[in-house]
């Protein structure tokens, strides 16, 4: 009996030491009627999972639908009746593009005040279940940061299309308003990390930084500084990194950041891009405190395909 009892004892402390975390991915979404009615019934399947959260990396229309207030409304609704509490992080389809003719010729600028007001105006997450978020202080409440066991979340407003920069390459005034702000949250976010010894930190913003031309020393201007600071934070971590975004709708995860002497692969860093038109799914992450590799991905496919 006493034995039982030592092998019981041991058992429950392997079970408490062995911890293990669950999240969703999921971006560039919806962008047809197809996916609009899909959807719904995609995101019960993965609360069903036991996911903690699902996190939206952006782009939540087709950049040919009208930037309204009525589609807005529609996708505020959409994300908030998730069982599980939901992140979501803006895209350029829905404030940089919206100056198109396609999209309606409304000004960016005040489609992103309305993504605040609508997506980010309290301190939880959209969903039936709410999730305790951090915004930065001052004007970029859609920079957020939260924990999920020894990891640290946080989210960058960095928008595919060379990051809101103009044709010629040159920033827009937007763009050099917002990136001091967008380094300053990266940053910070890499310091509260080392400070709390935590094993992990995952960024999600919507652009493909397009690390292959960075690691070429040619990368697009609109996302070169930001790369450079990823960079240097990733090399100063003693943790594991994740980049998750869309934008390029090619889901993949692979390991694209490279030592700047040796040419190396970052063997600490991981990119996780999302499903995107005209494949509809989600990546299944998982942390594992246990595990030297801490983060585990699983692309989910959504099984039934459009006509």
């Amino acid at each position: 009996m006493k034995r039982l009892a030592v092998l019981f004892l041991a058992l429950a402390a392997a079970a408490a030491h062995a911890e293990t975390w669950r999240f969703a991915l999921i971006g560039d979404t919806p962008y047809s009627d197809y996916e609009r009615q899909e959807l719904p019934a995609m995101i019960d399947a993965v609360a069903a999972e036991h996911v903690d959260f699902i996190v939206h990396a952006g782009d939540f229309k087709h950049s040919k639908d009208a930037c309204s207030d009525a589609l807005f409304e529609d996708r505020r609704q959409l994300f908030d009746a998730s069982p599980a509490p939901f992140v979501y992080v803006p895209g350029d389809n829905e404030w940089t593009d919206c100056g198109r003719v396609s999209a309606g010729s409304f000004v960016p600028a005040e489609r992103l005040a309305k993504l605040r007001e609508l997506f980010f105006a309290g301190d939880e997450s959209l969903g039936r279940r709410r999730l305790a978020l951090e915004r930065q202080p001052g004007d970029y409440r859609e920079h957020q940061r939260w924990r999920l066991g020894p990891v640290l979340f946080v989210s960058l407003n960095v928008p595919g299309g060379n990051n809101n920069y103009r044709l010629t390459g040159e920033a827009s005034d937007e763009a050099l308003a917002r990136m001091p702000q967008v380094l300053a949250w990266l940053r910070e976010g890499f310091t509260l990390a080392r400070r709390e010894a935590l094993a992990g930190v995952v960024v999600v913003m919507q652009a493909n930084p397009d690390f292959r031309y960075f690691a070429a020393g040619v990368a697009p201007g609109g996302y070169r500084e930001l790369l450079a600071a990823l960079r240097e934070e990733t090399m100063n971590f003693s943790g594991q990194v994740v980049l998750v975004h869309g934008d390029t709708h090619w889901q993949r995860i692979d390991q694209p950041l490279r030592d700047p002497a040796s040419g190396r692969r970052l063997a600490n860093f991981t990119r996780v891009e999302t499903f995107g038109y005209p494949h509809l799914g989600w990546v299944k992450g998982y942390i594992d405190r246990d595990s030297p590799a801490l983060f585990r991905f699983e692309a989910q496919p959504w099984p039934r395909r459009a006509p």
